[in-house]
């Protein structure tokens, strides 16, 4: 049951990142009001999708390792 979980969070970090990267006029709105006291921008929605990618490829190293 923990590897499910670690897999679709993997899932769910690159589907994240990805979409952050692909659409940022899309995520503009959440970062609005997630970073409220700061004004959101293309360079700040870049910077947390790669992160997202960077965790879901943590991840994934993580169920692979687990796995053996």
């Amino acid at each position: 049951m923990n590897s499910l979980e670690l897999c679709l969070s993997v899932q769910l970090g690159l589907a994240c990142g990805m979409a952050g990267l692909f659409w940022p006029d899309k995520f503009m709105p959440l970062f609005d009001v997630l970073m409220f006291p700061w004004a959101a921008s293309y360079r700040m929605i870049r910077a947390h999708s790669i992160g997202a990618i960077g965790l879901a490829l943590l991840l994934l190293v993580r169920v692979i390792i687990g796995s053996r």
